[in-house]
């Protein structure tokens, strides 16, 4: 009977104050509903700042009445049993869903300046610069938030922190080592930061990378994704962008020069092959009315070659156009002039055997 007497005398002070606690939470709630409504309506026609705000309503509808309730433990008497505890904890509650709101106010711009800027237009180049540096300044700073956010909450605890300081202050070797353990993760963030802020890559660029053609299909903090042409996806490190050589077909420009080569017999005549190149072109509607010409590019023992020249304004319209010009082209000797397609020639005029003389 003592005993309950004594956790009773323990709990009555906390009656009312978890009381004036709800009530703090439930103003802050009704603050909440009716600052969203307001926040709803202001933001109606910038669609920037109604992206963000319904990215952080979630955290702004937990963090108000935890600011409240942090408001309530304070004016509290320092005496109470148990305060410390649940002031720690609310501190650190606060901390977390403050950290959630900052990343998710982040995520919530960057997802407003993609959606701003989508890469589906015709002449797309700025729009995946900016939609490359986006993405990858975006994961960059959030990562930043939460590792400030986690410590902050392992700072609130006095034995961690001790703990903490006692490391640093002794334990030189073990972040010498901590450090080169870690150096992969560190040199893919810089990796990062170097390819968001210089753009050696961006989203759909076309690349050559370890000797496929693809498309990038996305930069995540630790690896880029190539979308190889046969649906393939080829997960490249970070650092391999920035340290070793590789082929941008979209660096400065989508539009690009596509090549069709053909071995033909000497005696075909260049002008009628020509025409059909021109009427190819024009019909096609992957053409993008700057270069068709077709020149003789070598002329070897048995043949020459004919090397045609189209443009097109981005790789996948190249690629097809290439193929309507090979197949035009093809089809265009094979009916009008199939005895100039490439032939071994052998001169028989010495007879059988030309060493030996006739008889």
């Amino acid at each position: 009977m003592l005993e309950f007497g004594s956790i009773w005398a323990a709990l009555a002070p906390w009656g009312p104050l978890m009381a004036a606690a709800a009530a703090a939470a439930l103003l802050a709630d009704l603050g909440f509903r009716f600052g969203a409504r307001l926040l709803q309506r202001a933001v109606a026609d910038m669609p920037a700042a109604a992206i963000v705000a319904r990215a952080i309503r979630a955290p702004a509808h937990w963090l108000l009445p935890m600011l409240a309730t942090t408001v309530v433990w304070h004016g509290v008497d320092d005496g109470l049993a148990g305060l410390h505890l649940v002031q720690r904890a609310t501190l650190m509650a606060t901390i977390a869903v403050l950290t959630w709101l900052l990343a998710r106010a982040v995520g919530g711009y960057g997802r407003a300046v993609i959606e701003a800027n989508p890469v589906t237009a015709g002449d797309n180049l700025a729009a995946r610069r900016i939609q490359t540096q986006t993405r990858v300044l975006t994961r960059t700073i959030n990562s930043v938030i939460w590792l400030a956010g986690v410590s902050l909450m392992l700072m609130t605890i006095p034995a961690v922190r001790q703990v903490g300081a006692s490391l640093l202050a002794s334990a030189g070797v073990i972040g010498l080592i901590a450090g080169f353990a870690a150096r992969p993760v560190l040199g893919n963030m810089i990796a990062g930061l170097q390819i968001g802020l210089s753009q050696p890559i961006r989203i759909q660029d076309v690349v050559i990378v370890e000797g496929e053609w693809g498309v990038i299909e996305e930069i995540t903090r630790a690896y880029v994704v190539v979308r190889i042409w046969d649906d393939r996806r080829l997960v490249v490190p970070l650092q391999y962008w920035v340290e070793k050589p590789f082929q941008n077909w979209t660096r400065t420009s989508a539009e690009l020069t596509g090549t069709v080569t053909l071995w033909v017999d000497y005696r075909l005549p260049l002008a009628p092959l020509r025409e059909t190149l021109r009427k190819t072109c024009e019909a096609s509607e992957h053409w993008d009315g700057r270069t068709a010409l077709l020149q003789v590019t070598e002329a070897g023992e048995r043949a020459m070659q004919l090397r045609a020249l189209v443009t097109a304004a981005n790789a996948g319209k190249a690629w097809d156009l290439r193929c309507e010009v090979r197949e035009a082209l093809v089809d265009f000797v094979q009916r009008e002039y199939p005895q100039y397609l490439p032939r071994l020639r052998v001169d028989d005029s010495a007879g059988p055997r030309g060493d030996q003389a006739a008889p």
